[in-house]
């Protein structure tokens, strides 16, 4: 009878060599492997991206970093090769200290008999921070438990060095995530608050400018009622009387006169 179950750390030394690629005897952790963050990455685009669809796979340097947003999914490709025989499956995992961060996991659990290359993690952020990772960083456990018996339904597919074609494309595109929303939510609620505010100003401005017209409108009418200008619109015209002319005496009415002082002076003795 084949013994089944997981196997402990001291086989995990003994079998992994040819299993694991590159094999660390030190990455044995209890009765896990620990794998690393590899090259390859793929960060859905959120709402500061200028063009959400262009975003696309993204090759890591060595110890070159990312990050993933709050509310943002992303596809993690590991660093080692793996092979999982027909008689054994794996299990796989991120590390707590990891998800602690609130990086979960929303891919599969397991590794099917089989099964060759590179695995591929698709994680989803659910905290409330953005999470920062980078290439070559020890974040992925795998265990190996054996079947009772070797199996003939193991995987046929060819080595998986990289994310499929057809894998992006699935997830392309802006996500509207919680925490996109909200913020989306505060930035439109400080922008009606700023234009609320905008209308205040502007009414108080036209108000003051109102009670200004208001005012020099009602001194203008209190000076012209005070002046008398009520009577003076309902009297009478005033009739002006100009002088009689009094009549120039013509050259008609003036020769009788010298006439007479002639002859006077004539009937005067010598």
């Amino acid at each position: 009878m084949v013994a089944t179950g997981f196997w402990s750390g001291e086989t995990l030394k003994d079998r992994l060599a040819t299993l694991v690629t590159p094999f660390d005897p030190e990455r044995v952790d209890c009765s896990a492997y620990t794998l690393s963050m590899g090259r390859e990455v793929y960060v859905s685009p959120n709402d500061a991206m200028q063009d959400p669809l262009n975003v696309t796979i993204r090759q890591l340097g060595d110890g070159e970093g990312f990050t993933i947003p709050p509310g943002q999914f992303a596809f993690l490709l590991t660093e080692e090769k793996i092979e999982v025989p027909n008689t054994a499956l794996a299990l796989i995992s991120i590390k707590a200290k990891i998800k602690w961060r609130g990086l979960v996991n929303v891919s599969g659990f397991q590794v099917d008999p089989g099964f060759r290359g590179r695995l591929i993690f698709s994680v989803y952020n659910a905290g409330p921070v953005t999470v920062h990772l980078r290439q070559g960083q020890p974040m992925f456990l795998i265990w190996f438990a054996s079947l009772d018996k070797p199996t003939e339904l193991a995987r046929k597919q060819p080595v998986q060095e990289s994310f499929p074609p057809d894998l992006i494309s699935g997830i392309s595109g802006e996500l509207q995530s919680l925490a996109g929303i909200n913020k989306k939510i505060k930035d439109l609620d400080k922008t009606l608050t700023d234009r609320v505010h905008s209308i205040e100003r502007e009414q108080t401005y036209y108000r003051l400018i109102g009670a200004i017209v208001l005012a020099v409108f009602i001194a203008m009418t209190a000076t012209w009622i005070r002046d008398g200008g009520p009577s003076r619109l309902f009297s009478p015209p005033t009739v002006i009387s100009l002088p009689a002319a009094t009549p120039t005496p013509n050259a008609a009415s003036r020769k009788p006169a010298n006439v007479e002082r002639q002859k006077a002076a004539n009937e005067s003795p010598i």
